[in-house]
């Protein structure tokens, strides 16, 4: 997997995103970022203690965001492949067991088709 899509990152963070996880990080220094495919919590970036979750053998790292790796798992990679991840934060409970919730704030994933040349 190529980090970048014509040259552009598979993930960036709005200013906004950039702030939520600064303040995330000082409670908890090693966070990472997983694209969630759905079920309880919908389809969101959920963050966790890095060393409280086992990234698994079919996630794909899609890059990094202030120093947070973000992961999406290979079927919704495959899905979205042309596709740049924008992570932003808008008002509201963050999911279950992400590390955004009880902040009045989560984040929230928007996209934007990159590069696409047909396969």
């Amino acid at each position: 997997m190529e980090p970048t899509i014509d040259d552009q990152p598979r993930v960036i963070a709005t200013d906004s995103a950039i702030a939520l996880i600064e303040e995330i990080r000082k409670d908890h220094p090693n966070i990472l970022i997983h694209q969630s495919g759905g079920c309880c919590d919908g389809s969101s970036p959920m963050c966790y203690p890095a060393d409280d979750f086992i990234v698994g053998d079919q996630d794909v790292e899609l890059g990094e965001i202030a120093g947070v790796p973000v992961y999406i798992s290979a079927s919704q990679f495959q899905a979205w492949k042309h596709t740049q991840l924008i992570i932003d934060v808008v008002p509201g409970r963050g999911g279950m067991f992400s590390l955004d919730n009880g902040r009045e704030k989560r984040f929230l994933t928007r996209s934007r088709m990159l590069g696409f040349k047909g396969s």
